[in-house]
């Protein structure tokens, strides 16, 4: 698949306008794997964006990963508004 930059503009746009809302992200892991985990976006950088995961369990403190907007395009990550 080919990534252009109007593309990637596009989703940059659309994650700058979601800043603070909480999203249902789905991974994909390869080889039949999939994770799903919820939380929130942080941040929206020129290459990247993060989203602020919560876990169920207490004793963890909450993870900030950092995905790249060709990753939304390639469909490795699927975002869904909550």
């Amino acid at each position: 698949m080919i990534v252009r930059q109007e593309d990637i503009s596009k989703v940059r746009a659309s994650v700058l306008q979601q800043l603070g809302n909480k999203v249902l992200i789905q991974l994909d892991r390869g080889r039949n794997r999939v994770d799903v985990q919820e939380g929130v976006i942080k941040g929206a950088y020129p290459c990247v964006f993060t989203v602020q995961i919560n876990d169920d369990n207490e004793n963890n403190p909450p993870q900030l990963l950092s995905f790249s907007y060709a990753d939304v395009l390639t469909r490795d990550v699927r975002m869904k508004l909550c």
